[in-house]
C-alpha cells in the first residue's frame, strides 16, 4: 500500500515536516511505501473555475505551469493521503489551499477519484487557530467520499521555532497512533475497496 504525505508548509525541516514524518515513519515500519511531496512555497494557483476538468475528464486541471497535475497523480495513486499544514491566522497555508481546492474539485468531475481512500489531517500550530486549519482540510476528504480515522486527539503538534513539536510529547504520540491507525483502516479496507458505495451525481437518496 502507498501512503503519500503533502507538507503544506514553505519552510524547510519545520514542524509540520517533523509531525508527517512521524505518522510516516509508523507506515513505514508497517510495510507501506511512503513519500513526502512539498506544497508549501512551490506558488500552486487556485482553482480558476472553468469547469474545463469536467470536459476533458482526463484526471488532470487544466492549468499545467504549476506543480498540481504531478502531486495529484500521486494523490490519486494513494491508499492514503495525509495532508499537513502549519496554521497561518488561524487559516490554511495558502499553496496548500489551492492544492486542496484543485484536487477535491477534479477528483468530482472524474467520478469521485478519491472515494474510499483514507485522509488524515495534520496540523503543526504555536497556539490557537488549528481546529479551523484540521477542519478545513477534513472538509475536503468528507466531500471526496473518504474514510477519515480517528486517534488519541486532534492530529495536533504544537511549536513555533523548527524542532519545537518534538517536545510536545502528547503530539508526538498523537502522530504515532494515527499512523499505525492508518494501517490498520488499510488492510481492513483494501480488500474491499472496490465495493466501496459511490455517491450518484444526480443528488436522489
Amino acid at each position: 500500500m502507498y501512503a503519500i504525505a503533502v507538507n503544506g508548509s514553505p519552510r524547510k525541516g519545520g514542524n509540520t515536516e517533523f509531525a508527517l514524518q512521524e505518522v510516516l515513519t509508523q507506515l513505514d515500519q508497517a510495510g507501506w511505501k511512503t513519500e513526502m511531496v512539498k506544497v508549501g512555497g512551490t506558488a500552486i494557483r487556485g482553482c480558476i473555475a472553468c469547469n474545463k476538468c469536467f470536459e476533458t475528464q482526463d484526471n488532470s486541471c487544466i492549468q499545467k505551469k504549476d506543480k498540481f497535475n504531478e502531486i495529484y497523480l500521486k494523490m490519486v495513486e494513494a491508499d492514503a493521503i495525509i495532508i499537513g499544514s502549519p496554521t497561518y491566522f488561524a487559516a490554511v497555508a495558502s499553496d496548500l489551499k489551492s492544492l486542496t481546492d484543485r484536487a477535491g474539485y477534479v477528483a468530482y468531475a472524474n467520478g469521485h477519484t478519491f472515494a474510499g481512500k483514507i485522509g488524515s489531517a495534520v496540523v503543526a500550530v504555536r497556539r490557537g487557530g488549528a481546529i479551523h486549519v484540521y477542519d478545513s482540510i477534513n472538509h475536503m476528504f468528507q466531500m471526496s467520499q473518504m474514510i477519515i480515522p480517528g486517534s488519541t486527539y486532534w492530529n495536533f503538534c504544537f511549536g513555533l521555532e523548527k524542532g519545537e513539536a518534538k517536545d510536545d510529547a502528547e503530539g508526538v504520540a498523537n502522530m504515532h497512533h494515527l499512523g499505525k491507525a492508518i494501517d490498520w483502516l488499510g488492510r481492513a479496507i483494501k480488500p474491499k475497496l472496490s465495493e466501496y458505495p459511490k455517491a450518484s451525481d444526480d443528488f436522489e437518496s
